[in-house]
């Protein structure tokens, strides 16, 4: 299934909003009309597609990264408590 205009957008968005300046926040609401948390949702959807990949590769592996490492921290922190 290829990706949607929205995935497209979406994929468009991260890998270009550092470049605009502002928080990543408010250039979400005013760019998508949803608030972040759905976008960032939507978003742990789409880059564990296989078509979001083959769209963009180094974009998706960066973000899978990312995801992965805020995760090990979040669980590293979990388990000192």
């Amino acid at each position: 299934m290829p990706l949607s205009d929205r995935d497209r957008a979406l994929l468009a968005f991260e890998a270009e909003w550092r470049r605009h300046g502002g928080a990543k926040e408010e250039a979400i609401r005013a760019e998508f009309a949803m608030p972040p948390a759905r976008y960032y949702q939507l978003l742990g959807r789409l880059i564990d597609t296989a078509e979001a990949l083959e769209h963009d590769p180094l974009l998706v592996r960066r973000l899978r990264r990312l995801r992965d490492e805020r995760a090990a921290t979040r669980a590293a922190r979990a388990g000192v408590r």
